[in-house]
């Protein structure tokens, strides 16, 4: 995680857990200069439902987050998803 992450994650009250859990069950799509957006779609919401099994309602409502992640594997910031991930 690059320091603006590390900032940004802190200011927005994401912990390391669900950063974790979206860079491991997420969906990955491009977001330019070869960067890819990374978020929980149904899918990928399931999954983290089969993985968490007795913690899973407790995590469902903090699951609309996403994460830039750059070309190098490195976190470059973390966010709130407050609108729906528009897909080309």
């Amino acid at each position: 995680m690059t320091h603006h992450a590390q900032v940004r994650s802190r200011q927005r009250a994401i912990p390391g857990l669900l950063i974790d859990l979206l860079l491991q069950f997420g969906v990955s799509e491009r977001a330019g200069n070869g960067a890819s957006k990374v978020f929980f779609d149904k899918t990928a919401r399931r999954r983290v439902q089969a993985y968490a099994e007795p913690l899973a309602s407790l995590l469902e409502d903090h699951l609309d987050l996403y994460v830039v992640v750059a070309a190098d594997s490195s976190v470059i910031t973390v966010g709130h998803r407050l609108e729906k991930i528009r897909r080309h």
